[in-house]
């Protein structure tokens, strides 16, 4: 390990021994490739992540108390983690270490990890179908390969307080955890994991994706620099033309839970995937989505309303979630309250506010109150075993994918908010079929979208805000 004088001191090593291991590996991997020579002892010795340290001599903090939701240090010793793509953390890297350093007087080292680069996150397809390439088990006998047991969640559910070496964690997630979700970002979403943005709305329609395409092409073709990444690998520029033609023309149906980034220069930009039916499907974006620790994640879906006053195309807040999708049961018990988001249930009410005609109207449209969400979809069937505990949890509405969203956002510490708008009500006789959802989703899909971008653009007024402290344990990595 070595001593770096400030953050960004740290993160340009981090990011020379991290360029110096990932050619190290990729020039082994040629090499046996072509002729079959394995690497020696020394040379797998370089094909490491490397290591971030932070060692606090348990000094009070300049600034007193803090206030904010992360850069805290409350224990002297070592802090420690293993970082893959530094280049890309750059921003995010030094947001959380200079806190540190300016209020802690914290010294950082970085050097190598014991944590080795497995080589499938670096060359990516090798050995794979090709009868005349090398094959995978032969790779894997001579180079490091992911193991299970180095991509767990230990940290994220609070089982894991040192680390093997006496450290405490310095961030929710080690370098081979990042690096199995990086990768499977793009195989779910189809576009590149470092064109997501920071700031994700969800959704279960493909409509919401036409009408986001719609506006993001506006967004592009007005010149002041955005991109519109989309499903597929395809990349829009103010210079591409039908821009929106183009993006929803993208081979999109190849992957299972398509996405599109709006990326907008300097920041700020929006992501929207949309994420199919079902909480399995919430649950297996989120767990990835979450190493790359965007600000807030939003859903914009369909809800079916349970109260004989709500109406087709009203909205949803959801405030409280009541669980039976049982996706997270395990990991989050059901006695594990899951608070709603202050700031964002702010800027959710702020927005819808500003796209109804007046206070009554909104008062009208918009019901602030607990929704219940099923894994089975079908679950009207099983009503009659249900209505009990529907009644006493006071819902108001009912989905698939909401409690999860929201389950995973305080599991994985990012700042959640449920909008939905009511497309059926199954209890009073206006059950979802064609014709009546066609005329639904004319009306209300645009102005829904709509809000959601909205709340971004309020949230990201007060970003340090939005992280709040209710998302931490007592006893938390100093990263956010």
């Amino acid at each position: 390990m070595a001593r770096c004088d400030t953050p960004e001191h740290a993160v340009e090593e981090l990011i020379v021994h991290f360029d110096r291991a990932v050619g190290a590996l990729k020039t082994a991997v040629a090499r046996f490739t072509e002729t079959g020579a394995t690497p020696t002892r020394d040379e797998r010795a370089l094909f490491r992540y490397p290591e971030l340290r932070v060692r606090y001599d348990g000094r009070p903090s300049a600034r007193g108390r803090a206030s904010r939701a992360f850069g805290q240090l409350i224990w002297p010793g070592d802090y420690a983690v293993s970082v893959t793509q530094p280049r890309h953390f750059r921003p995010y890297l030094l947001e959380q270490l200079k806190p540190l350093v300016e209020d802690y007087g914290a010294a950082l080292e970085v050097g190598v990890s014991e944590a080795e680069i497995p080589y499938p996150f670096v060359i990516d397809g090798v050995g794979s179908l090709d009868p005349n390439a090398i094959k995978m088990r032969d790779l894997a006998r001579h180079f490091p390969y992911p193991k299970l047991a180095d991509v767990g969640d230990a940290i994220v559910d609070g089982d894991t307080i040192l680390r093997h070496d006496g450290a405490r964690p310095l961030s929710l997630f080690e370098a081979p955890r990042v690096d199995m979700s990086l990768k499977r970002l793009e195989h779910y979403t189809g576009a590149p994991w470092a064109d997501l943005q920071s700031w994700i709305l969800f959704t279960n329609y493909q409509r919401y994706v036409e009408e986001f395409v719609r506006w993001a092409a506006d967004e592009v073709a007005s010149g002041a620099g955005a991109i519109l990444s989309c499903a597929g690998r395809v990349r829009l520029d103010a210079s591409a033309p039908n821009i929106a033609e183009a993006a929803l023309n993208a081979p999109w149906r190849k992957f299972q839970m398509p996405a599109y980034h709006l990326i907008r220069p300097g920041g700020g930009g929006v992501s929207l995937i949309n994420i199919g039916v079902g909480p399995s499907n919430a649950k297996t974006i989120t767990d990835h989505l979450a190493v790359l620790r965007p600000h807030c994640w939003i859903m914009v879906g369909h809800c079916g309303g349970l109260r004989a006053t709500q109406r087709i195309g009203d909205y949803v807040l959801a405030h409280a979630y009541l669980r039976r999708d049982k996706i997270l049961d395990d990991q989050v018990p059901l006695e594990i309250p899951i608070p709603a988001i202050a700031e964002v249930q702010v800027a959710l009410q702020q927005a819808a506010a500003e796209a109804a005609d007046g206070r009554e109207e909104l008062k009208a449209r918009l019901r602030t109150g607990t929704v219940v969400s099923y894994a089975d979809r079908n679950w009207e069937l099983n009503y009659k075993d249900e209505r009990k505990r529907l009644s006493q949890s006071r819902a108001i509405a009912v989905d698939m994918e909401s409690a999860c969203i929201a389950t995973q956002g305080f599991r994985m510490r990012v700042p959640y908010g449920v909008l939905l708008c009511v497309s059926d009500k199954p209890l009073h006789g206006e059950i979802k079929l064609p014709g009546q959802a066609d005329k639904f989703y004319e009306s209300a899909i645009g102005a829904h979208l709509q809000i959601g971008l909205k709340t971004i653009t309020l949230l990201q007024e007060d970003v340090t805000a939005l992280h709040s402290r209710k998302l931490r344990s007592f006893d938390e990595p100093a990263f956010r």
